[in-house]
């Protein structure tokens, strides 16, 4: 009985010691609500929390989980979910688990973690993590006043270069008793600076997000508790113009939108230790004044600084504001308030200049040596009002003047008078430039590189992707691409970052949102972007080409507004976000249902308007080709599309449980194939329309061709690519967004890796060549006419960030289990490249594939993360050729079949290396 006992206790022991082993090699970690970390002042009453499960330890699997939310953070310490206790929940679902607890009302404060057990024991909890509501009805604001100016002051303008200076508020206030807790809600239009007894508040720039602010306006929230203090304090904000004092005034009314001048309100709400609150909101009693420093601010022409009109200690309370005035009261900006739900722009990183040079003008040049997108950070000592002058522009002039013919009438230019007063530094606060190179005028004395830092800026989101492969060529392309797509992330996704545009063009994202998916974590600002495209659509269901619509460009075609329902597929896809579908999708019915009724003509969409943009031209010096056989018909175009978003919104109507919809999309999908076919597909010569590869790759990619004639029109197309075009790119933004991938699908990588690393004119390379580091509008920037020639643009990507991941590295979601929840890794290993190096921070965790391949063999390292699967295909269907972590296949133990030709390897989490003989 004794001996029985002893057996008894140390199996018990070695099991409880094994468990906490376990416990301490697995975590719960980076968790997430409503895929923000810690958020304040969120909208979403049922907000989704998701987290990651962090171990080194191979084939774990969720099984089951438990959340608990409380009110404090004491009560969740104690494990009291006053909240909401969900129990233990079997499954494996780790992302957009949906709150299901008590009503959540504005300010609610909510603590949370999480536990998961696993199929290997039982994780500890989670760190608490957190996030707060935000004021959740208008009526809640009713007695927070608007607060501006609206006039002119002295050097101000309404002209076609609208100039206006900041206006700087202050408002002392008494706070009588220990303050327990603080937060201010601040809707600052259109951009604005939060201080609090000097003091600013958070590192974000360029604040808040920009909207159409007649149909949403966003507040953002902070807590200042540790900012302030029982006594006296002083709030203090300064409001620049961003896109609600447009940069253009008066100048094309008709098509570009203004809003008035910057205006603000805000709470402040405060919690005393005694129980008590308070709060502070902006109203007449405010101050106000326009005679600060800032004498201007335009997005596109630049910020002029005057150091000598400083006001030191104007966010103080010793202060002495008698010249200021009281703030006006002003009508609201129209729209509804809403909570911001995507982060903030920030500094984001540094560039140091690699060089200056005189110039014979007596002014000299600045080279970052790279294409950036923010502004340049001063360090000056001189005499008070020296001048300092500071132009933008992406590249030089054979004479090493600044080439600004392409930047149209942006002025691109910062001014600072210095004031005189020992080492001066400085940086706008209200605008950003695309640039490489800037020419400094008016510095006192020879200025030197370590005079200037370059910052960079975009919204504050994590890279995710990395890729590196055996071509030099391609990894300076992912580089560009890098660079290309950060620069134009500004609280919405723009075209160009240098000229008098910087608009969010739909079209430029059809398909590049979900080649930008592998490299940022861009899923809460294309969520927030499909929103303003909402709310830009007309009552009749009309979408614009650029939302929000800043320009008034409604002008009806497919290729351009259908990037409303491929980026809503890419959220899907990418991140397993299915709330956005649900959101959205009554939105982009009421659209195909407007283009339907309107544009359908014996069942082809009648309505194009940019056909194939920017196909190479026949000239060097043009923009758009004139040439008839380098142009594809729109109709084709048009028809072929909407026949693709009817095959998406299949999809769509069964995840927003509108299954009743299909039947017509369906029989829509099969009438518009018929008469396509009929009337684009030649049988004699198996081609499209005049032929061009964009006329045949679109009905190949989206399963138009007939199954018959699939092979024959391919190799129709890749004679087109191969002999007519010599292996060279012809297809302008649409075509280019399927030709890749489809390539490579129907077994031509080895042509698709040609394109993507040739040297010479039409490429992307050409492009690395001549000396570009990001990507050109144009496949001959270099040589255009300057009209429309960015050379930092990204639509010309394509597919190819998603063909090199997903093709080339073998990182793809399976599009039956989105969010990569079950992994795709099926390189082509014949493409012509020898080795890929590529990672993926997924929602699911970090995923990862590096391969190599000489004469003896392939050698393939991947990372699968926890609670997640991978089907990986090996290239060859002899499994006594295949070693898994040193061990025959045979003897691994692991789940296989041939498939192809190829052996098909069911993985679990884990790091693995195989190796094929």
């Amino acid at each position: 009985m004794k001996k029985t006992f002893l057996h008894t206790f140390i199996l018990l022991a070695s099991l409880c010691f094994s468990l906490a082993k376990a416990q301490n090699k697995i975590s719960v970690i980076d968790l997430q609500c409503e895929m923000l970390r810690n958020p304040e002042g969120i909208d979403v009453l049922q907000p989704r929390l998701s987290w990651l499960v962090n171990t080194a330890i191979p084939g774990v699997e969720q099984t089951a989980y438990q959340i608990l939310v409380a009110s404090t953070k004491e009560k969740l310490n104690a494990n009291e979910a006053d909240l909401w206790d969900s129990g233990k929940v079997t499954g494996n679902q780790s992302i957009n688990v949906v709150y299901k607890g008590e009503k959540m009302s504005s300010r609610k404060e909510a603590y949370w973690k999480v536990k998961i057990w696993i199929n290997k024991g039982e994780t500890l909890w989670s760190e608490t993590n957190h996030w707060s509501m935000g004021i959740l009805t208008y009526a809640e604001w009713k007695s927070t006043r608007w607060i501006g100016y609206e006039k002119l002051s002295k050097d101000d303008s309404v002209s076609q270069y609208s100039r206006l200076s900041a206006r700087y508020l202050r408002k002392e206030i008494d706070l009588k008793k220990q303050v327990k807790s603080a937060k201010v809600y601040i809707m600052g239009m259109g951009l604005y600076e939060l201080y609090i007894n000097g003091n600013k508040i958070g590192d974000q720039v360029l604040a808040p997000v920009p909207t159409d602010y007649t149909k949403n306006v966003k507040y953002n929230v902070f807590d200042v508790t540790s900012q302030l203090k029982e006594g006296k304090n002083m709030l203090g904000t300064i409001l620049g113009n961003g896109r609600f004092f447009a940069m253009r005034q008066d100048y094309k009314p008709y098509k570009i939108k203004s809003f008035g001048f910057p205006k603000m309100a805000l709470q402040l709400y405060v919690d005393y230790t005694d129980g008590t609150s308070e709060t502070i909101r902006t109203d007449e009693s405010w101050k106000l004044t326009t005679d600060g420093p800032i004498l201007a601010n335009n997005e596109y022409d630049g910020e002029e600084y005057d150091a000598r009109k400083e006001m030191k200690g104007w966010a103080t309370t010793n202060f002495d504001d008698k010249n200021w005035v009281n703030a006006r009261y002003v009508q609201e900006p129209g729209g509804f308030y809403e909570a911001q739900m995507t982060p903030n722009m920030k500094i984001m990183g540094e560039v140091k200049p690699i060089s200056i040079k005189a110039t014979p003008r007596g002014t000299y040049i600045l080279d970052m040596g790279q294409n950036m997108v923010g502004w340049l950070q001063l360090k000056v000592k001189g005499k008070s009002g020296d001048q300092i002058t500071m132009k933008f522009a992406e590249s030089l002039q054979d004479d090493g003047s600044l080439y600004i013919a392409n930047l149209r009438d942006a002025k691109t230019t910062d001014i600072y008078t210095l004031k005189g007063e020992g080492e001066e530094i400085w940086e706008p606060r209200f605008v950003f430039h695309g640039f490489r190179f800037v020419e400094i005028s008016g510095f006192p004395g020879k200025p030197t590189l370590d005079n200037f830092v370059g910052k960079v800026v975009y919204d504050d989101i994590k890279t995710t992707g990395t890729f590196e492969s055996s071509d030099a060529t391609m990894n300076q392309i992912f580089k560009n691409a890098w660079w290309g797509i950060s620069g134009n992330y500004k609280g919405m996704p723009i075209d160009c970052p240098q000229r008098n545009e910087r608009q969010p063009w739909l079209g430029d994202r059809t398909t590049g949102a979900y080649g930008e998916s592998f490299l940022f974590d861009n899923q809460t600002l294309y969520a927030k972007w499909l929103d303003d495209i909402k709310y830009s659509q007309t009552q009749d269901g009309g979408l614009p080409d650029v939302a929000p619509a800043f320009w008034r460009y409604y002008g009806d075609n497919v290729t351009w507004p259908g990037t409303y329902i491929t980026v809503g597929d890419m959220l899907y896809q990418q991140f397993g976000d299915a709330e956005v579908i649900k959101k959205q999708y009554p939105s982009m019915k009421k659209w195909m249902t407007y283009m339907e009724e309107n544009y359908l003509q014996n069942d082809l969409m009648d309505k194009d308007k940019y056909g194939d943009w920017c196909v190479p031209p026949e000239s060097l010096e043009l923009i758009r080709s004139k040439d008839p056989a380098r142009l594809t018909d729109g109709q084709l175009l048009s028809s072929a599309f909407y026949y693709q978003l009817l095959n998406i919104m299949k999809k769509f109507a069964v995840i927003a449980k509108e299954e009743s919809d299909i039947a017509h999309y369906d029989d829509l999908a099969t009438r518009i194939k018929k008469a396509f076919n009929a009337k684009y597909l030649n049988t004699a010569t198996n081609s499209y329309a005049n032929n061009t590869v964009t006329a045949n790759v679109l009905p190949l990619a989206f399963g138009m061709v007939p199954e018959n004639l699939v092979d024959k029109v391919f190799q129709n197309m890749v004679h087109e690519v191969e002999v007519t075009k010599n292996g060279h790119i012809s297809t302008g933004v649409i075509g280019t967004q399927f030709l890749m991938r489809t390539l490579t699908n129907f077994g031509r990588g080895d042509l698709a890796y040609k394109l993507a690393s040739n040297k010479t004119y039409p490429s992307w390379g050409y492009m690395v060549e001549n000396g570009a580091t990001t990507i050109w509008e144009l496949w001959n920037g270099n040589t255009a006419d300057p009209s429309m020639n960015s050379q930092n643009h990204v639509m010309l990507l394509g597919d190819l960030m998603i063909w090199y991941f997903e093709n080339m590295a073998g990182i793809k979601s399976n599009p039956e289990t989105p969010g990569f929840k079950q992994i795709i890794m099926k390189p082509d290993f014949n493409a012509g490249l020898t080795y890929v190096n590529a990672s993926y921070e997924s929602v699911h965790g970090l995923i990862k594939s590096h391969w190599k391949k000489d004469k003896k063999g392939l050698e393939w390292s991947i990372t699968i993360p926890a609670n997640t699967t991978a089907l990986v295909y090996l290239p060859t269907a002899d499994s006594k050729k295949i070693t898994v972590n040193k061990s025959k296949l045979e003897k691994a133990g692991i789940e296989s079949k041939t498939e192809d030709k190829q052996q098909v390897l069911k993985l679990y989490s884990g790091e693995y290396t195989i190796k094929i003989n």
